[in-house]
């Protein structure tokens, strides 16, 4: 992504803490359930258009795709509401996709505790030795 300026992280920042709140108080979509994580929005410069990165807390990378998919259904209702709650000429479109670093995140931290579980096995068998 291009540089971001001062006033386009700004927004992205309004975006995203307004964004949270509507899904957890104003979306009823059973995909959509659960502890919606938005991670992070891109905002382009010229304020047209907004990649907004989200994930569902606990659920597997497939749910968290399916509530993407579902958000991007309700991005119209989402961006009307945008538009109520910010002074913004224009509110850009929204575009949502699962953010794969909680995964990867997971992941790591599954093969750390596997790798410690294996030192501390081989430790207590030395210690019998």
């Amino acid at each position: 992504m291009a540089r971001q300026t001062p006033r386009t992280r700004r927004v992205a920042d309004q975006i995203q803490r307004e964004l949270a709140e509507l899904i957890r108080d104003a979306v009823r979509d059973p995909r959509v359930s659960g502890s919606v994580t938005v991670s992070g929005v891109e905002v382009t410069r010229d304020l047209g258009h907004a990649k907004v990165y989200m994930t569902v807390l606990g659920a597997d990378a497939e749910h968290s795709r399916e509530a993407a998919e579902a958000l991007n259904g309700a991005a119209g209702f989402l961006r009307r509401e945008l538009r109520r709650r910010m002074v913004l000429r224009t509110v850009p479109q929204l575009h949502f996709q699962h953010d794969p670093s909680f995964d990867r995140g997971a992941h790591l931290t599954s093969l750390i505790d596997q790798v410690m579980a294996g030192e501390r096995r081989d430790d207590t068998s030395r210690d019998d030795d």
